[in-house]
């Protein structure tokens, strides 16, 4: 969220702390799918302007807080049409519930963050990273998995 511009609507898809200080954000209002505006930042610190709440943070919350930019271009697309090298959060998995299950206990859970690493050369199968490992998945199972594409310097921490 550093790099967030003053004046821009932005979503939060992810939090990286603690569930006690997932908590507390959440009873404020800073929760995963909730928008807001930056009123202002400095290197240190910013102000988001959330509802009609104006609440400041500091750095070392809001370097664990990803947002993305609130555009109507943002569309969802599957997984496997996602190009090697780009990061993507998930949107959902529209899979039978066993198979969605599988790829849940997998770690593919909505707002997770991933990265598609390689693609064999015939397209099947793919190699993505997510929550610190590597998953390779089928092409038809990541047919199933709608992912929203971040730009190049919202996907590195």
């Amino acid at each position: 969220m550093l790099q967030a511009k003053i004046g821009v609507s932005y979503k939060i898809v992810s939090i990286h702390l603690p569930a006690e200080s997932q908590r507390h954000l959440s009873n404020l209002g800073v929760k995963v799918g909730t928008s807001f505006k930056l009123v202002s930042k400095t290197t240190s610190s910013a102000i988001l302007m959330l509802k009609s709440s104006r609440l400041a943070f500091d750095k070392s919350i809001l370097e664990k807080i990803d947002v993305v930019e609130e555009t109507v271009d943002r569309q969802a697309l599957p997984l496997s049409e996602l190009k090697v090298g780009e990061f993507a959060y998930v949107d959902g998995i529209f899979a039978l519930a066993e198979t969605k299950r599988r790829l849940m206990d997998m770690g593919l859970t909505r707002h997770t963050k991933i990265y598609l690493r390689k693609v064999a050369p015939l397209g099947d199968p793919i190699e993505i990273s997510l929550r610190g490992y590597e998953l390779t998945l089928r092409k038809s199972e990541a047919q199933m998995i709608s992912v929203v594409k971040v730009s190049e310097e919202e996907g590195h921490d």
